[in-house]
């Protein structure tokens, strides 16, 4: 495994992340998540990525479960907040009566005094940024996370929201968006933007749901038990890409893999970590196999010309448009 710092903070983290977005708490028993749990710690991952609303908040306890009895100063526990984490008017945004209860509901549930990194899973249109920077910077204070960051925000909201941490002389250190071969909406203004700021990104779906796999044939059917026929397992995010164009320039991908010695999955997630400004990439897994397949991805090195032939292949299907940023902006509180 290889560490890096999270943007220009000195907190050092593992530049493969473990998540637990579709898997713990729903896809994924109990036993089988700790046995990924297990894997991840046994290639060197001490990050690990999670959601107070990720399986309707089982997702953190399996999580915490699992972690039991590790040295908690040798891992990064990351979480986040705004979906709805219950049915009442105020369990969900970031307001300020959301996120004090929702911190000390993950910290219970996550079986630890605090978190390496609490975020905001989405901006909340609905409540006045300094009010929630405001609420960040306390619990930043009384010790529950020690940096902050936000997830999948605009480089204009970012810019916003840092100019406040710095006001209330809290770190405001990362952004995690979804970001791959295929969906790289980031490079335009977000990247740019972190790069100014000092804020590192933390991407999620690296291998697009398994589209970048190459398990997804053009013409075919998906196969049985996979994320696309799945409603729970991201199946509406998977159908963008599950068009013939898409699945034709990811086939032509496997004699690149195969020159350099990777698995199409190593290829994928070794490709967002050429980005410099990508301080980890975080992966999930339902079997700890694909846990130690994907972590080899770590310290891989593209050189300049297969780079220039991965941008060859997929520049024609990837999306790249900044303001595609937005699509995933709720114009509306959850």
């Amino acid at each position: 495994m290889e560490y890096r710092h999270l943007g220009r903070s000195g907190l050092i983290i593992s530049e493969i992340a473990y998540g637990n977005w579709l898997t713990h708490g729903s896809q994924v028993e109990a036993d089988a998540a700790a046995a990924c749990v297990r894997a991840a710690l046994d290639t060197g991952i001490t990050t690990f990525d999670t959601a107070d609303a990720y399986a309707g908040t089982r997702a953190e306890s399996v999580l915490g479960d699992a972690l039991k009895g590790e040295r908690r100063e040798g891992l990064e526990i990351f979480t986040k907040v705004y979906w709805p984490t219950g049915p009442g008017r105020n369990d969900r945004g970031l307001s300020r009566k959301h996120i004090m209860e929702s911190i000390n509901g993950s910290l219970r549930r996550l079986r630890t005094d605090y978190v390496d990194l609490y975020q905001a899973h989405r901006y909340d249109v609905a409540t006045p940024l300094e009010e929630t920077m405001e609420a960040f910077a306390d619990i930043v204070h009384s010790g529950k996370a020690h940096y902050i960051g936000v997830s999948e925000w605009p480089a204009e909201q970012i810019r916003r929201a840092h100019s406040l941490a710095r006001e209330l002389r809290i770190p405001l250190v990362s952004n995690q968006p979804q970001y791959n071969a295929l969906w790289r909406v980031i490079e335009g203004e977000v990247v740019p933007t972190c790069e100014e700021l000092g804020m590192g990104q933390v991407v999620f779906s690296p291998i697009a749901q398994g589209v970048l796999t190459g398990k997804y044939e053009p013409g075919q059917q998906p196969p049985a038990g996979s994320r696309a026929m799945d409603d729970k397992g991201g199946a509406g995010m998977i159908a963008r890409w599950i068009r013939d164009d898409v699945l034709t320039a990811v086939q032509q991908l496997k004699p690149l893999a195969a020159d350099a010695g990777l698995s199409l999955a190593q290829l994928a997630v070794a490709w967002v970590l050429q980005n410099s400004n990508v301080s980890a990439a975080i992966i999930g897994a339902s079997r700890p196999e694909q846990v130690e397949e994907n972590a080899k991805a770590a310290g891989v090195v593209l050189e300049a010309d297969l780079m220039a032939r991965i941008e060859e292949v997929l520049r024609p299907v990837a999306v790249t448009d900044p303001k595609r940023v937005h699509d995933n902006v709720p114009e509306r509180r959850p």
